[in-house]
């Protein structure tokens, strides 16, 4: 996803005439006690969407880094989910969690237990619960480094869950789950790197892990099923109740073609093998939609019916970007133009075509979400349809969106209205080399979580 900046057109008729050119790469927003509506949008061109929500102050040592990452914790990634009526941020070995409606602080837990290194790499919110992952190698040797640009790695679609991943790697991992309402521990289960916890509630939870997908009682610990997916850590997406993973001599690290999806019920654990009636599908696994199977290659987009394995339709050159939950439309990018198609034909979908640099995310309802970053970022809603901007929030310092790097969850999942992101209030004094990375940055003095409706 390419990050544009645009604090540089401070006409709000500039910014409007600029962004109907160039759709800005998308990111997320927010800052303010109360809900604030656009200065850049009025009256009837503004519906009532894209309010500040909730601010609350955020625990923890975090930094004001310049350029696009914005409010970030001092020691590690962090990371955070909204959902369920819980919001969530995993910093460290911490988890601090609010009312998702109220911003009312709830709980904070410390995990117990864990290796000298570990940190939290995944923070997931589910009915009655949420579920943590953490690598266990030292120092989180193993975890992926967030991008510089929100959303950067993550092309591929994912089903209308929002969740999607890989299975397998070599440090451990581990899922642990916490009640959402009192964070006490239920369970911890071992994990693939980039697998963990699929389906989740407080009685149960489905886990990808290096060499099976495990459903666990909650309860007693003891395996209620348990699906056999080899020891090649292969690709996986959820759609509608069902984790499809793929079945490949070499999973994802490797060349060897896909030669079949595992479709397992998170509910029975039944599985059903779809295969394609002539050879290998074409491509490796980016996503499933609404019940079809989207490959990507250098060639362009597959789209494969999950009932029958035959190809449904393909579109040269095009790479998916994510799926519209309301209007069941997916994007894809296909040179330079956002297109929005129909998972189930392939055919375009009218007035869905904008032009702008590759990577958009976030878009809900035919209207995709911005950030300006910087010291005075603000967020912006921009209508596909209309080519306009819909609505903008004022100024919000330091923002940052956070990002899951392996495109699981994150505070920013379209089929939620709710969008979580850090910004600092006020910033201190110039600390040499303290981002990741070795960057320099700003020690934040008043680090806030928080959420706008979009």
């Amino acid at each position: 996803m390419a990050g544009l900046s645009v604090r540089q057109w401070t006409s709000p008729r500039a910014r409007r005439i600029a962004l109907a050119v160039l759709l800005a790469a998308l990111v997320l927003v927010p800052y303010g006690r109360s809900a604030a509506t656009s200065r850049a949008c009025r009256g009837a061109d503004c519906p009532a969407d894209g309010q500040v929500r909730w601010s609350a102050p955020l625990p923890g040592t975090w930094l004001a880094e310049n350029g696009t990452q914005g409010t970030v914790y001092a020691a590690s990634q962090p990371y955070a989910a909204a959902g369920d009526g819980t919001a969530a941020v995993g910093f460290g070995l911490t988890v601090y969690t609010l009312g998702e409606a109220t911003g009312a602080p709830r709980w904070t837990a410390t995990l117990a237990g864990m290796s000298a290194g570990a940190s939290i790499v995944s923070v997931r919110s589910w009915p009655g619960v949420l579920t943590v992952g953490v690598d266990l190698s030292p120092a989180g040797s193993s975890a992926i480094q967030s991008p510089v640009r929100a959303g950067a790695g993550r092309s591929a679609a994912s089903g209308s869950s929002g969740r999607s991943g890989h299975a397998g790697g070599g440090a451990p991992w581990e899922v642990t789950v916490l009640n959402a309402l009192t964070g006490r521990t239920l369970r911890s289960y071992p994990s693939a790197a980039y697998g963990g916890a699929v389906s989740a509630t407080l009685t149960r939870t489905v886990v990808v892990g290096t060499t099976a997908v495990t459903c666990y009682d909650n309860g007693s610990g003891r395996v209620i099923w348990r699906d056999q997916i080899g020891a090649a850590g292969q690709a996986w997406h959820v759609d509608a109740g069902y984790l499809y993973v793929t079945v490949s001599a070499r999973g994802v690290i490797g060349t060897a073609p896909v030669t079949a999806v595992r479709q397992i019920n998170l509910r029975s654990g039944a599985e059903r093998l779809i295969q394609p009636p002539h050879g290998p599908f074409a491509g490796g696994l980016s996503g499933v939609v609404y019940g079809d199977l989207l490959f990507t290659s250098a060639a362009g987009l597959n789209i494969y019916s999950a009932g029958t394995g035959q190809l449904v339709a393909s579109q040269p050159g095009a790479v998916p970007q994510g799926v519209d939950p309301v209007r069941h439309v997916l994007y894809v990018d296909a040179g330079g133009i956002l297109i929005g198609i129909d998972p189930a034909t392939g055919a375009r979908v009218p007035h869905t075509a904008v032009p702008g640099p590759p990577g958009i995310y976030g878009v809900r309802d035919g209207v995709a979400l911005g950030l300006d970053p910087g010291a005075s970022g603000a967020a912006w809603g921009y209508s596909i349809a209309k080519r306009r901007v819909v609505w903008t929030t004022r100024s919000l310092p330091w923002p940052h969106y956070f990002l899951d790097p392996a495109g699981i969850g994150g505070s920013a999942d379209p089929a939620n209205s709710t969008v979580l992101i850090a910004t600092c209030a006020r910033v201190g004094p110039l600390v040499q080399a303290a981002a990741p990375g070795g960057r320099s940055a700003y020690a934040c003095l008043r680090p806030r979580l928080v959420a706008i409706s979009r």
